[in-house]
């Protein structure tokens, strides 16, 4: 009986082992579109190390919050922003039924690249059932003295169906730093765009975004975080300035409180 069982084993272990292997093992077929997919990833990559050698610096955007002229739509709407920077597009989370007051107190980091000195904003109507609907856009120049290094906070005036500068106003505060180590954001940074119907709102067709990559960064640093002692102590000496601004601009000088004091400083001045 052993015998027999023994021999069975020998004939499986040859049968397996005996013969030659197919082209085609151990291997993985790519489909077309995984091809198509991986092709646009690598030129995204490559665009993002373009323009990143072509950069002047690192312009942070804290995105505050929103007024809106009207509530579009039979209930509060759920609104969100979109960035663009050069070829760079950002998103902010979606206020849930934050109507025409959104708030959503997002820090964008991004590269600057040569020649650009415009952020395009968007803010949109999160839908569940169709396309998102665009509310209210602009286009913001930014202020020569964020360029100079000051950390700047102000209310931009939004176009929309309104009409123009009267759809709202959008709070910013913009800071700039000479060409840092840059380290891409959580949220998308490079469009690979599909030519779509949107209308055009910014000087040309604008492409409805196809496939969003990222290109390999190194991790954002920590954080700083304002202690309730320094906020207080702080919201003392600009009793204007709301608390989550202080905040933003706090971390915008990376947590130096001589820096936060300097910047808020100048935009009370403003």
């Amino acid at each position: 009986m052993a015998s027999a069982i023994t021999d069975k084993v020998k004939e499986r272990r040859n049968r397996v082992l005996v013969g030659q292997l197919p082209d085609d093992f151990l291997r993985i077929t790519i489909s077309p579109q995984q091809q198509q997919e991986n092709a646009d990833r690598q030129a995204a990559i490559a665009l993002h190390q373009a323009y990143a050698s072509q950069s002047l610096g690192r312009l942070s955007i804290t995105v505050v919050q929103a007024k809106l002229a009207k509530n579009y739509g039979m209930t509060r709407m759920d609104p969100y922003c979109r960035l663009r920077v050069g070829h760079y597009v950002y998103e902010t989370n979606t206020d849930a039924k934050g109507g025409k007051t959104p708030k959503w107190n997002i820090v964008v980091q991004c590269m600057l690249p040569q020649g650009i000195n415009t952020i395009s904003v968007e803010i949109y109507d999160e839908c569940s059932f169709t396309m998102d609907e665009l509310i209210a856009w602009a286009t913001i120049v930014i202020p020569k003295q964020v360029l100079a290094g000051e950390t700047h906070e102000d209310w931009y005036p939004l176009t929309g169906k309104q009409g123009e500068g009267v759809e709202g106003m959008i709070n910013l505060v913009l800071s700039y730093t000479v060409s840092p180590p840059f380290y891409a954001p959580e949220r998308p940074v490079m469009v690979v765009p599909n030519v779509g119907t949107r209308p055009a709102l910014f000087g040309g067709p604008t492409p409805t975004p196809l496939k969003v990559f990222t290109a390999d960064a190194q991790m954002p640093p920590t954080i700083p975080v304002l202690s309730e002692s320094e906020l207080k102590q702080i919201e003392e000496m600009f009793p204007s300035i709301d608390k989550e601004v202080i905040k933003t601009v706090f971390e915008a000088n990376r947590g130096n409180k001589e820096g936060t004091i300097n910047s808020l400083l100048q935009m009370s001045a403003d």
